[in-house]
């Protein structure tokens, strides 16, 4: 069984494209009492169809829709490997982070300013990732199973080699740079 990773389309569609290498993350409203972790180093991206997820990113398109319903086909195209994660409480470094993903600076205040769900105001989860495009995308189904404002999901009908052999995004001597930039702004000071 494999685990996926719900995120927005735009979102999805920024990791896959290179212009974003971190993922951004306050909770979902059933993620139990401890609120949301990185739980998983190793993870496919679940495109959600969120109606509103244009309005809380700088760049990229989303055609509003209704999320899955039962029966939907979807696939997905992209692996993802958290390299690192860490839970920031400093807002100068989370503004820092900017050229790293597309949400606005609004968007990411109010993530960062929201308690709840075991997660205190002044806060968010930060995972830097090596986003990999599949050689086959995997056209799934969607069911009920899927739904619900959470952020993991597993995956039986994925098998766990799908991600061998996959591309990296961002050639390593790019990602590497991306990476110790990200870990500079992250680090404890």
């Amino acid at each position: 069984m494999s685990t996926a990773f719900k995120e927005w389309q735009v979102i999805c569609d920024a990791l896959a494209s290179g212009r974003q290498s971190i993922i951004l993350r306050k909770g979902g409203i059933h993620e139990g009492r401890t609120g949301f972790s990185f739980a998983h180093d190793s993870f496919y991206l679940f495109p959600t169809k969120f109606h509103a997820q244009t309005d809380h990113v700088r760049e990229g398109s989303f055609t509003p829709d209704s999320e899955w319903k039962d029966g939907d086909e979807f696939q997905i195209t992209h692996h993802a490997q958290a390299l690192f994660a860490v839970t920031l409480t400093d807002w100068e470094k989370v503004a820092a982070l900017s050229p790293y993903h597309i949400y606005t600076d609004e968007t990411l205040k109010d993530r960062f300013d929201w308690e709840g769900k075991g997660m205190a105001s002044g806060s968010i989860h930060i995972a830097c990732v090596r986003v990999s495009k599949l050689q086959q995308p995997i056209t799934l189904t969607y069911s009920k199973r899927f739904g619900g404002c959470r952020s993991w999901v597993e995956m039986e009908e994925i098998a766990d080699s799908a991600a061998e052999n996959s591309l990296p995004v961002i050639a390593d001597e790019n990602f590497e740079i991306i990476q110790a930039e990200i870990t500079g702004i992250c680090s404890p000071t």
